[in-house]
């Protein structure tokens, strides 16, 4: 047996896979918790674009290199069009953000929106006509252990590669991006700056809405492509990439890592069943669950806000009267 199929090279390489969805939604969370926004609907989020992208494959005409760019715009539109829901209510109408986001789950989810789009147009009954292949990069994919984990992966994850050095730039080194941390921070002090509090939250939730979209998507064209009925399809990706923007400190390079990390736990019960290693396959599936159970208690604490580096405005309406 080559070093390639060792278990650790198998689980590396497995865990970017598995990372990368959750990457896109931790990315689109991020913009939008910056601009002083919860969105707690990514879950529904992902599974409509999930739906919408495979929706796509199956009726757009050309090979994968036209289909497949279509089918992430359509995911990117569908994600982006309920996180529009989400702006309206909690923006324009000063909603609950909490309350917004996990009646959002619930219209989109398993048992919503995604499950009747799904049943209605029979996605199920439909084989994957399209889906992402891997890349043999340089036809360095043969290299020990860095090959399969970096040169052997889909076009999406070299874009979610892409995608993290973009918004950590642009949060961290363009005025635009000062301008969201500071709405996010102190809403009314960017307001007497000038700057437009309702339009900065608009677009970073709407672009966090198509980012999740994407996310979704991957499962249905990427790790598993085709359609399942219900939630089993992101299961509870959602709400581990909500986690994971509080575990990586709302720092987008910490996502990434974070991404990885979560993706190998989901990844490890399947390369252990692969290779003979017998463990209780319940306790195995639960770990990314119990890790996003623990991060959310630590940073419950009164302290997270000061020492985590929170959006001080995190999950607070603004309008401009109560200043």
């Amino acid at each position: 047996m080559s070093i390639n199929d060792s278990l650790l090279v198998v689980v590396l390489a497995q865990a970017v896979l598995y990372g990368t969805p959750l990457l896109f939604a931790a990315l689109g969370e991020l913009l939008a918790e910056r601009s002083g926004v919860l969105n707690l609907g990514v879950e529904g989020m992902m599974l409509f674009g999930a739906a919408l992208g495979y929706w796509v494959t199956q009726h757009a005409s050309g090979g994968d290199a036209a289909v497949l760019p279509l089918a992430i715009g359509g995911a990117a539109v569908a994600g982006a069009a309920l996180a529009s829901i989400h702006a309206f209510l909690t923006i324009t109408m000063r909603a609950s953000q909490i309350v917004s986001g996990l009646a959002l789950t619930i219209f989109a989810g398993g048992l919503g929106l995604s499950a009747y789009f799904g049943s209605e147009l029979h996605l199920a009954d439909h084989p994957a006509a399209h889906e992402f292949r891997s890349i043999d990069v340089f036809g360095l994919k043969d290299v020990p252990v860095l090959g399969p984990v970096l040169f052997d992966q889909s076009a999406l994850v070299y874009a979610s590669w892409a995608l993290t050095l973009l918004v950590g730039l642009y949060l961290g080194r363009t005025r635009w991006g000062l301008n969201v941390r500071a709405v996010g921070e102190a809403p009314a002090s960017a307001d007497a700056m000038g700057i437009s509090v309702t339009l900065y939250r608009y677009v970073h939730v709407l672009v966090g809405g198509a980012l999740a979209g994407v996310g979704g998507a991957c499962y249905s064209l990427l790790i598993t492509p085709g359609w399942v009925a219900g939630d089993t399809l992101v299961n509870g990706a959602g709400w581990i990439a909500i986690a994971l923007v509080i575990f990586a400190f709302w720092r987008a390079e910490l996502c990434l890592v974070g991404a990885y990390l979560f993706g190998g736990l989901s990844a490890l019960p399947f390369a252990l069943q692969a290779h003979g290693v017998t463990w209780p396959p319940e306790f195995l599936q639960s770990l990314p669950y119990v890790m996003t159970v623990l991060v959310l208690v630590v940073v419950s604490a009164g302290f997270a806000k000061r020492r985590l580096g929170a959006p001080a405005a995190l999950g607070r309406p603004y309008a401009r009267e109560e200043r």
